[in-house]
């Protein structure tokens, strides 16, 4: 019996790195927007990541 291919990365260190920057942009757009919280978090969780 084989074992399983191991799967391929989706994103690269580096693409987080662009995500993160992006967000953080994108968090002084919608400040004042009851989603920026959202952002917020999701920009913290990506700086765990890369």
């Amino acid at each position: 019996m084989t074992e399983p291919q191991r799967t391929r990365a989706v994103f690269s260190t580096e693409d987080f790195t662009l995500m993160k920057q992006a967000v953080a942009h994108y968090m002084q757009v919608i400040k004042d927007k009851p989603e920026s919280s959202k952002y917020s978090n999701l920009y913290h969780r990506l700086g765990r990541l890369g």
